[in-house]
């Protein structure tokens, strides 16, 4: 989570290449976990979605 929160922008939920650049890097810390291809998809959904849940914390947090 500190690799998505470093990179959030007041605005991520709505700029859409900032979601997938998020996206690229949520994928590229499964990969190097080993974790299981054929479910990170469905992992990266989920982090973003929790990230977009957290959005004012991460904001707060990363300024």
């Amino acid at each position: 989570m500190v690799i998505v929160r470093a990179n959030v922008a007041i605005d991520w939920t709505v700029r859409e290449n900032v979601r997938a650049h998020l996206r690229v890097l949520v994928k590229r810390i499964l990969r190097r976990r080993g974790y299981p291809p054929g479910k990170q998809e469905k992992a990266t959904q989920t982090v973003l979605e929790q990230a977009e849940l957290l959005g004012w914390e991460f904001v707060q947090a990363a300024g």
